[in-house]
């Protein structure tokens, strides 16, 4: 993990700081720039960055600017930190091409689960293939669950959802990203799907079931 390299872009040197010790503490090789052309100086020079983590205001060049040059040569994961949690915004910054936007003041713990769900996605990271969240066995090579020893008998999409879940612990997932992630982009169908098939696999899993919480008004999160 020490060899995975992540590019951190602020103005403010406390909050790269802060940002760059929980990395550290992961394992990561954190570089680190004060702007935005001193970071496009960075992703030019170093040709193994696996992720950048970008602020939107900044000097000399925004992260708007950074992003859009970054996108015409590179498919790298970003994630956009901004103190404005306008809808505008975010939107802009998907459009662009954004993994994840994030607003400030924001749970570094958060960020680190966020980067590391991005880096499985992205394959950076090699997704471990077997497993074990809360004494609930996931296989993925296998797609097999088992709890206690008892293979659990879920759907694809079941096996899906939870194992989503699971690379995604601690983190409040709306509806909305629930079905973009496990049923893709392409899927049109109501987001009560989510609720229904959320139900059947709280059920199958028996007590462990209640790992899976309702976010009221928004989604789930898988919290053990």
């Amino acid at each position: 993990m020490s060899r995975i390299k992540i590019l951190v872009v602020d103005d403010e040197s406390r909050m790269r700081k802060l940002v760059r010790d929980f990395l550290e503490r992961e394992g990561y090789a954190v570089l680190e720039a004060g702007d935005g052309a001193k970071a496009m100086d960075i992703f030019y020079e170093e040709k193994e960055i696996a992720l950048i983590i970008l602020d939107v205001m900044m000097p000399e060049m925004d992260g708007w600017q950074v992003c859009r040059e970054v996108r015409q040569s590179s498919k790298v994961p970003i994630i956009m930190l901004t103190a404005r949690g306008e809808e505008r915004d975010e939107l802009q910054g998907f459009e662009l091409g954004v993994d994840e936007y994030i607003s400030k003041p924001f749970s570094p713990k958060i960020l680190v689960a966020r980067v590391q769900a991005i880096l499985r996605r992205s394959n950076a990271l090699e997704a471990e293939t077997v497993v074990n969240a809360g004494g609930i066995m996931i296989n993925k090579d296998a797609h097999q669950v088992t709890i206690e020893g008892k293979e659990v008998e879920l759907s694809y999409k079941e096996f899906e959802l939870l194992a989503y879940f699971v690379e995604n612990q601690g983190i409040a997932l709306s509806r909305e990203k629930i079905l973009n992630n496990v049923w893709n982009y392409d899927y049109f169908g109501d987001a009560r799907t989510i609720d229904t098939h959320v139900k059947k696999l709280r059920s199958k899993l028996g007590e462990k079931g209640n790992y899976i919480r309702t976010i009221w008004g928004m989604g789930y999160k898988f919290e053990v």
